[in-house]
């Protein structure tokens, strides 16, 4: 298995920078079967049936990006940090521009209430150790910081206050994500409600997406590539409801890649059950689905993992008939870009 077999063209121009306005009023690709059709997400009241179960991830996106300054006598250099991951032993992991001028053991301040200080450098990040701790911490980030925006859409333009509604989904409730779980951008609390209200269940589940969701595969053996850990965590409560809905014939359709990851990763023992950890699951084609049903996802980078996990749950060859489709019909690509729903 070829990291070339997961490539195809994609038009520099179907790259999204803004999200639909209204979220449901994006596009909608259904894949059931042999079957495409084209739609809109709004009509996901017509797809669903009561018994169907939403598997949603409420991580919480946090405004990662920071810009701060660092003092060495009476000169002051602008710093960029990008927050990673909460350290077990306090403080967090992020990448610094520049990093190779930072010290450790140096301040760099981001605004009045919040600063940090260098507590320890390697060759690719630093450890941040910060002033402040808890809901203190939570409200001066949100203050100073800017929404971590992918670096394909961060080279397009700049991060800005709109960021910080559209980047988050309506559910969002565990703060700890420095990314989205885009798929669920789509849904506004319209939308939840209508599907609730035609018997459509939803179950929460968090992982809290990483920055290494969108580091490349180096590997031209994609059996042999590493994939990044990221926390998550499935409740007592949700591995019940799932497990119900499974025994009940319904179907559990996770909104999200990483939905998908974490309760395939609950379910090892081949059922679901509760969990809590770090997962590093990796889902390319041959893998046996134990839980997930359909998908709910947008399009997603070429050399990817997560087109080896759609051509997984769909087929090698079914998944490049849609993504030509997509391209064709010119939907739009990423994390603000246009939806699809993955029936196998």
């Amino acid at each position: 298995m070829k990291l070339s077999d997961f490539d195809f063209e994609l038009p520099e121009d179907l790259i999204a920078v803004r999200p639909a306005n209204p979220r449901p009023s994006a596009r909608l690709l259904l894949a059931q079967g042999d079957h495409i059709s084209d739609l809109h997400v709004s009509d996901l009241l017509d797809i669903f049936r009561a018994g169907d179960r939403l598997v949603l991830n409420n991580t919480k996106v946090i405004p990662a990006r920071l810009f701060g300054t660092r003092q060495r006598g009476a000169s002051v250099a602008k710093v960029e940090i990008t927050l990673l991951e909460p350290q077990a032993q306090g403080g967090w992991r992020a990448l610094a521009k520049p990093l190779r001028k930072v010290q450790v053991g140096e301040v760099i301040r981001f605004s009045d209430q919040l600063s940090a200080t260098v507590a320890h450098k390697s060759e690719t990040d630093l450890r941040l150790d910060f002033n402040l701790s808890g809901p203190d911490f939570d409200a001066a980030l949100q203050e100073a910081g800017m929404m971590p925006l992918p670096p394909y859409i961060a080279a397009k333009r700049p991060a800005d206050a709109q960021d910080k509604t559209d980047y988050q989904t309506v559910f969002a409730r565990h703060s700890g994500a420095v990314a989205a779980p885009t798929a669920s951008l789509h849904f506004d609390e319209a939308l939840l409600a209508a599907l609730a209200a035609k018997g459509v269940a939803f179950t929460e589940v968090t992982l809290h997406v990483g920055a290494g969701t969108f580091l490349p595969v180096k590997v031209e053996d994609v059996t042999t590539h590493k994939m990044h850990a990221e926390w998550g965590q499935v409740s007592p409560q949700a591995a019940t409801e799932i497990a119900a809905t499974k025994a009940a014939g319904g179907r559990v359709i996770p909104v999200g890649t990483t939905a998908l990851r974490l309760i395939e990763s609950a379910a090892h023992s081949g059922q679901i059950a509760p969990w809590q950890g770090e997962t590093d699951i990796f889902i390319y084609p041959g893998y046996q689905f134990r839980v997930a049903d359909a998908l709910m996802t947008n399009f997603h980078l070429p050399k990817s993992t997560l087109m080896m996990l759609v051509s997984a749950l769909m087929g090698a060859e079914r998944i490049k008939t849609i993504y030509d489709h997509a391209i064709a019909q010119r939907y739009r690509f990423f994390s603000y870009g246009d939806s699809s729903l993955l029936i196998p």
